[in-house]
């Protein structure tokens, strides 16, 4: 064990040297003495086939592969260093399946990003006054910059509010950004503001039914900013569930410049998820005083920065990295750290090189891309938001991703987090025993992520299988730990917690949904109860309360689709629903709504389409009929006969006073337009 620790030592050492950029040299660590022959036989193969011979115990950076790859057997063989760079046969079919089907759509959003980067420093298709007009309240020493060099300019398009504590340090990023790229002769301008709601204020409010929307209205408000066309980069500053996803879209639709995210960090651990959890469920059966739940709720969500469950929040930001547009490492470092500001100082200058060279964000989001962002969401257990969330992205660059690439995907990812809720830790437990440094190494070195990628960092993701270490002074990476240092919470790929990954399709004559099974035990994974009708969450509620659960039950929530009222997530059912299961009780919920992303233990059909708004199955569903859920198989259906079940007259949707209200009317049209979950729930594709 000793001597594989070693070697493990030794291969994250080279592979880190090696993959960035640093000059070759003799390392500090000496190779252990019992693998010397095999070490030094694998480098003077490499020295006779003349592939950048190397003196003395130097390395050849192919041998990172080889090191990387060694956990338990040994690699001595030309053979056996082929088959370390093969990726995963799935991810590769579903890469390639992509790219097909997307061929007509990719290719014409190309062409217009060719086209629209013409004369693009220059900006010689603005006239006179719009140039004044655009310049006018930059400082004299940028304006006189921007018109004799010219200087690139770039934009800052922002979420910042105060009432979402993950934006709140967004505030002065402008400030550091505009004093960081003049630096390296550029100048940044305050492009624009986008909304951005809390969607733990609004669970169970009327508000919640314009969340989903408010990502497109993000992504039109993001362009908006950066039509102004006087820009030759994008910063963009956001954290949260549909905020990230809109800044992306609104930005692809600019995709001929190059963008690059600046988020705020999580907020430092305070009252454990599952204590408040606990104290949910107790206040649901009126165990515990409101006072001590607002008490229990403040104690949690505490200070600025994003909540550290594992919800869509921080998914994002593990999907953002995974795709390559972060600076490595800036997603789960807090807003307090002294390493945020040099984050983001890094962020400015990589903005700064980027916008002069010609190549643009809807060029580096490719199919291969969107493969890393879901293998990365899968292996994590993230957010069930994403299987709506990145189709739509995908959608805005030209691609083509469904529902089943995500499940095939997720057939052949292991699960390696345990956080909440699918466990016990935070993303602050996380980023303490390896981060997405280690994550992103076993995940490249299983085969299952693409390495042949653009990141804001350079060509290959391996720019991210690193570690930012704790120095202060100056942003420093080091190799991620060889083992995790916490294995109930970050495993490495060869000894994962689950060999599939967190997302499954359901399909059966109900329609097709997603479940979470990250954080379903495997005895509940499985159910076949009789249904319980519902039209909203609150009418579960008080079922609940009123005792009406004395047996297993499948519960049905419909006409919570997009058409219907926008897709609200439904979390007031989970700490009922989560009581219902301590209680010894076989429970599940099938919905065509959504769930939060840090839903947990009861498993959950969701976004079930056909939704019920549109007569799908849902709507011809009755209390008492006995319903089959198959998380393991992949199964959602109606024990009843096929044509007998057809026959039904749909029930028409009962409740449309939430049409109205609290700003809903306004939101009208995008109920008429918005299209389907597996579409990406979106009025803009």
């Amino acid at each position: 064990m000793g001597e594989r620790r070693e070697w493990l030592n030794l291969a994250e050492a080279v592979r880190f040297e090696l993959t960035n950029g640093l000059p070759r040299r003799r390392f500090s660590r000496p190779v252990p003495s019992t693998a010397r022959p095999r070490f030094l036989a694998q480098h003077y193969r490499h020295r006779r086939r003349g592939t950048r011979p190397v003196p003395g115990r130097f390395l050849h950076p192919l041998l990172h592969v080889v090191f990387l790859r060694y956990k338990t057997t040994r690699m001595t063989s030309d053979t056996s260093l082929a088959s370390s760079l093969r990726l995963h046969p799935t991810v590769v079919a579903i890469t390639q399946s992509i790219r097909e089907r997307s061929g007509a759509g990719r290719a014409a959003y190309l062409a217009t990003v060719v086209k629209q980067r013409a004369a693009r420093l220059t900006r010689r298709r603005l006239s006179a006054a719009n140039l004044a007009h655009g310049y006018a309240s930059l400082p004299n020493g940028d304006k006189l910059r921007v018109v004799a060099e010219p200087v690139p300019m770039i934009a800052i398009v922002s979420s910042y509010n105060d009432v979402l504590s993950a934006h709140q340090p967004l505030a002065n990023y402008p400030t550091i950004i505009k004093a960081e790229v003049r630096k390296h002769a550029a100048i940044a301008q305050f492009a624009g503001g986008v909304p951005a709601m809390c969607d733990g204020v609004t669970q169970g409010q009327p508000g919640m039914e314009l969340s989903l929307f408010s990502r497109d209205v993000i992504a039109m408000s993001t362009a908006i900013a950066l039509t102004h066309d006087l820009y030759d980069g994008a910063v963009l500053l956001g954290v949260c569930d549909k905020i990230v996803p809109g800044l992306l879209m609104g930005a692809l639709s600019f995709g001929h410049l190059p963008a690059i995210f600046v988020p705020a960090g999580p907020m430092p651990s305070g009252l454990s998820n599952k204590e408040k959890g606990n104290i949910r469920k107790l206040h649901a059966q009126g165990k515990v005083e409101p006072a001590a739940l607002l008490a229990a709720e403040m104690a949690a969500y505490h200070s600025e920065g994003t909540c550290t469950f594992y919800g869509t929040a921080n998914s994002n930001q593990m999907l953002l990295e995974a795709m390559g547009l972060l600076i490595p490492g800036a997603a789960f470092v807090p807003p307090n750290d002294p390493r945020r500001t040099l984050l983001t100082q890094a962020a400015s200058v990589r903005m700064a090189a980027l916008a002069k060279v010609q190549r643009g964000l809807g060029e580096w989001v490719n199919e291969r891309v969107l493969v890393n962002a879901i293998v990365a969401l899968l292996a994590t257990g993230g957010s069930t938001n994403h299987t709506m969330h990145w189709v739509a992205i995908a959608r805005a660059a030209g691609f083509e991703l469904t529902w089943q690439d995500i499940d095939a995907l997720s057939r052949v990812t292991p699960l390696l987090t345990r956080l909440y809720p699918n466990g016990d830790a935070d993303v602050n437990d996380f980023n303490r025993v390896g981060g997405t440094g280690f994550l992103f190494r076993e995940l490249l070195a299983a085969g299952l992520m693409h390495d042949d990628v653009d990141t804001v960092m350079g060509h290959g993701l391996s720019h991210y299988a690193q570690s930012l270490t704790a120095e202060t002074s100056q942003l420093t990476y080091a190799a991620p730990v060889a083992v995790s240092d916490d294995l109930t919470v970050l495993r490495p790929a060869s000894e994962p917690f689950s060999a599939e990954g967190g997302l499954r399709l359901l399909t059966g004559n109900l329609g097709q949904a997603i479940i979470k099974v990250s954080a379903v035990a495997p005895e509940h994974r499985v159910i076949t109860a009789p249904a319980h009708v519902f039209d909203t969450q609150l009418d579960v509620v008080a079922a609940f309360k009123a005792n009406r659960f004395v047996a297993d039950s499948v519960v049905i929530v419909r006409n919570q689709g997009p058409r219907a009222c926008g897709m609200p997530e439904l979390h007031q059912l989970t700490p009922a629903l989560s009581v219902l299961l301590d209680r010894g009780l076989n429970v599940a919920l099938v919905t065509d709504g959504r769930m939060s992303g840090a839903s947990g233990k009861v498993p959950a059909a969701i976004h079930i389409t056909p939704s019920a708004d549109k007569n799908g199955p849902l709507s011809k569903v009755q209390d008492g009929d006995m319903i089959y859920l198959n998380a393991i198989t992949g199964e959602l259906k109606v024990l009843m006969n096929d044509e007998e079940f057809a026959a039904r007259t749909p029930a028409l949707m009962s409740n449309t006073s939430h049409h109205s209200g609290m700003g809903r009317e306004l939101f009208a049209n995008f109920r008429m337009l918005v299209s389907s979950a597996d579409e990406g729930a979106s009025v803009l594709f």
